[in-house]
């Protein structure tokens, strides 16, 4: 079969996509001293984002090298999984921001490590069973007028995926006004304390809010159109409009590394001594807290 450029592209973003991350992961796993729960759910972002990267290369190798309907099936549960399971890591790291803001005094301790362990675990089984319902038979491979803009998944399958992703975004929403409200309160009562407000006092808070935009608006503008052309969208429609969704919504796993890992400066620290053997100890480096932002 002719190639389609399509197809091409998400290749090679899943290439991108697979590099990043597994360089995250490997540093993590490489770096003893990162096994704070920021770190974990760091590393389970990266390691969902790394298999998404695998899955949309594998999905190139087998459309156009090995076709069959099982292989199809395997690979869409793949990617199914491992889409659900990077967005509901960025909606653990999150709900982790909001902790260590709200309960920063307890927030070291035994109780938020469990509960960081119950909410990956929780998220990864949620994405494993999404990921096995075409494989175990809801697809349209027997019915294609049950199909949706996402061959073989369902109408009702991606109607499904959706309504998860708008809930996901909603709640994240929700969570990071809530970190700017104690972003703001906080800094607040620091320049109060002082006597008098700073002008750093604004910059700090418009840099945190900025920050928290930033992440927000990158997380809602790669995943929205395709999550909403889902739901309205027609499988009689060209498929160009499905790639043209679709492939946005790869760069947010692009994304994630640069945002969440590559700005932590014990990651950066880690890199140093990963790549050069040695770390300069004149460079200097201040480890970010969880609830830097």
């Amino acid at each position: 079969a002719a190639l389609n450029p399509w197809d091409v592209m998400l290749c090679v973003s899943g290439t991108a996509i697979a590099c990043e991350n597994a360089l995250v992961v490997a540093i993590i796993c490489y770096s003893p001293a990162l096994r704070s729960p920021m770190f974990v759910l760091v590393g389970s972002l990266a390691t969902a984002d790394l298999l998404a990267g695998l899955g949309l290369i594998l999905n190139f190798v087998f459309q156009y090298v090995i076709r069959s309907e099982t292989v199809s099936l395997l690979t869409v549960g793949f990617l199914v999984a491992s889409f659900t399971a990077s967005v509901s890591s960025l909606l653990a790291i999150t709900v982790d921001r909001y902790l260590s803001l709200y309960n920063a005094l307890t927030y070291y301790s035994e109780r938020t490590v469990l509960c960081i362990h119950t909410m990956l675990a929780g998220a990864w089984g949620v994405s494993l069973c999404l990921g096995l319902l075409p494989v175990l038979g809801w697809n349209c491979l027997h019915d294609r007028t049950s199909c949706s803009v996402v061959r073989p998944l369902t109408k009702s399958n991606v109607t499904l995926l959706s309504a998860s992703f708008f809930l996901i975004f909603i709640i994240m929403l929700h969570l990071y006004i809530e970190i700017c409200k104690i972003v703001c309160k906080h800094a607040h009562q620091i320049a109060l304390q002082q006597h008098f407000l700073t002008a750093s006092h604004y910059v700090t808070t418009k840099k945190g809010v900025s920050t928290l935009a930033i992440i927000l608006g990158t997380f809602g503008a790669s995943w929205l159109p395709f999550a909403i052309y889902c739901v309205v969208g027609d499988p009689d429609y060209p498929s160009v409009y499905t790639y043209a969704t679709l492939l946005p919504a790869t760069y947010n796993s692009m994304i994630n590394p640069i945002i969440y890992a590559y700005r932590n400066q014990e990651i950066q620290r880690s890199m140093w001594v990963l790549f050069c053997g040695c770390f300069q100890a004149k460079v200097s480096f201040r480890s970010r807290s969880p609830s830097d932002v």
